[in-house]
């Protein structure tokens, strides 16, 4: 296996941390780049350019909630909704204001702002649509970032580095897509069973899906994905004969807020 010496020192200078940090100096580095390059197996998923269907043909609530129970339990997201120790008291108003999501539901007119119409098809009207970062093309989250703190992959994925958050909500700000969630307070006490593969966070950081990229270096479909049934579909858009290009030249498919020029990459069969 040949190796430049580029790469010999970064796979060097990351062994080095993780010898003296142990798990610290891991999950130091974890969120960004250098540990997809150090953790990639031989089964990588790789892409030009990743890209998400939903058939909303398919999805029902059932399998909704398994998508996004799949993803929360692999990223540690926190439910405020039941602490996991019966002292943190959650007030009712304080749920919405605190909750942290990278996935989730909500119905055409909330997705869909500006495409209704005065008469529509009342199944896609009240059908409750499945939500995550869009991963844009142009995404307005990136350019507003003061720590560079989130960041757009060469594969199109648009990562979050919660590390070098400072907690400006900039990039919450930024989104038009409502994808960003922010740490209040600790979610530690909150995460019921913590996934050791993947880390945990700090209070006044800045969250979001990630398209499940330390899944793909191991080769791995994003969690909620495998849990979908075959409803979502997750593949290269770049390739014609990926499981998503099949889909979007068999099917009409719509996308959120495209009249904003940020390209998002996760389409909806209607």
């Amino acid at each position: 296996m040949g190796i430049d010496r580029r790469e010999f020192i970064r796979i060097a200078g990351l062994s080095t941390l993780l010898g003296l940090g142990g798990r610290g100096a891991w999950e130091l580095l974890f969120p960004g780049q250098l540990e997809a390059a150090f953790l990639a197996e031989p089964t990588v998923l790789k892409g030009q350019r990743w890209a998400m269907v939903v058939d909303m043909t398919k999805l029902d609530d059932a399998t909704a909630k398994l998508c996004i129970a799949a993803c929360h339990r692999v990223h540690n997201v926190p439910d405020f909704t039941n602490p996991v120790n019966p002292k943190d008291k959650v007030l009712p108003e304080d749920k919405v204001r605190w909750e942290v999501k990278w996935i989730w539901t909500d119905h055409f007119h909330n997705a869909f702002p500006g495409a209704d119409q005065e008469v529509m098809a009342e199944k896609v009207a009240h059908l409750n649509f499945l939500l995550l970062c869009n991963h844009c093309d142009n995404p307005p989250c990136v350019r507003v970032c003061p720590t560079k703190a989130t960041f757009r992959r060469d594969d199109g994925i648009v990562m979050m580095d919660m590390h070098r958050c400072i907690g400006c909500r900039f990039c919450m700000a930024g989104c038009p897509f409502g994808a960003r969630s922010f740490n209040w307070r600790d979610p530690r006490p909150f995460v019921k069973e913590v996934y050791q593969d993947f880390p945990t966070r700090e209070i006044g950081v800045v969250e979001k899906c990630n398209f499940c990229a330390e899944r793909l270096a191991r080769g791995q479909l994003p969690a909620c994905v495998e849990a979908s049934r075959g409803t979502l579909l997750f593949g290269d858009l770049a390739d014609p004969k990926s499981s998503v290009r099949t889909a979007l030249k068999t099917y009409f498919t719509i996308r959120r807020k495209p009249y904003l020029g940020t390209n998002p990459q996760v389409y909806y069969i209607v």
